[in-house]
């Protein structure tokens, strides 16, 4: 079973977040993570390398320094890392990243491919789903649990979660899941993986490799979204505080405020 995950080097929002002057996110001047819920995605890639032997290839998109999520996933124990970086590439949206991606996944073999759900930079949920699309494979999104891998039927059957209950979808390989952050508790690198990590090869791609991509789909020339207007986050106000009500008094100015907002 060949298996490769999608991962995203996004900002550590803990540590701030700075803009370029034309909106964007400037990746180069901020700390950086991997994305939650592709690390769970990883994790569910690795639980299935250790159950059926699989062999986990790590792909990202990114920056030079996105080197580093990969040396990270290949120190949990992934097997490969691929880096698709180049200045062309640079700007582009949802619609211009899958198209990247998916033209560097074809030049790989793969039974499946794991997404994160969705990149806590952009919050859109598109990439994994336009990923599927470019490369006409069946997709299952919003998958909470693997309950199944069938090497001689070659299928997979997942829980995809809803608000207050699941599916469970059997799907045929190869396909691509997007993976929520509660699909997998992320391991810890061991001292030995992360040696292990930093011998091993990254191998970097650039626009040369992409297959089967136009130039006018890719970076900022190829995305048909653009950015109006960037700020920080607007701050919420300190609140209203009431004192010396009564337990009565309490409940009847709760449940006032609450009809007021059409809670109840």
């Amino acid at each position: 079973m060949k298996i490769v995950v999608c991962v995203k080097q996004v900002p550590d929002t803990k540590g701030g977040v700075v803009f370029n002057p034309d909106g964007t996110l400037n990746r180069a001047a901020m700390l950086a993570i991997m994305n939650p819920d592709d690390k769970a995605g990883l994790e569910a890639a690795l639980e299935l390398k250790d159950k059926y032997g699989a062999e986990v290839t790590v792909l990202t998109m990114g920056l030079p320094k996105a080197d580093e999520v990969l040396r990270e996933a290949m120190a949990m124990g992934a097997d490969h890392g691929v880096l698709v970086t180049d200045r062309v590439l640079g700007g582009a949206d949802t619609w211009a990243t899958s198209q990247t991606i998916a033209g560097a996944i074809r030049n790989l073999d793969y039974d499946l491919i794991i997404t994160g759900r969705q990149a806590i930079d952009g919050d859109t949920a598109q990439v994994g789903p336009e990923v599927a699309e470019h490369l006409h494979l069946p997709m299952v999104t919003y998958v909470q649990k693997i309950v199944d891998y069938d090497e001689a039927a070659k299928t997979i059957t997942v829980e995809r979660q809803f608000d207050d209950r699941y599916m469970v979808v059997k799907a045929n390989l190869p396909c691509v899941l997007t993976a929520l952050g509660e699909l997998a508790e992320p391991r810890y690198m061991t001292p030995g993986g992360i040696f292990d990590a930093y011998d091993k090869e990254v191998t970097v791609w650039g626009r040369k490799d992409l297959k089967d991509v136009l130039d006018s789909d890719l970076g900022k020339v190829g995305s048909p979204t653009q950015i109006a207007k960037a700020s920080d986050k607007v701050r919420k106000g300190a609140g209203e505080v009431k004192k010396d009500l009564s337990p009565a008094e309490a409940v009847d100015y709760i449940v006032e405020k609450l009809q007021a907002k059409h809670i109840i």
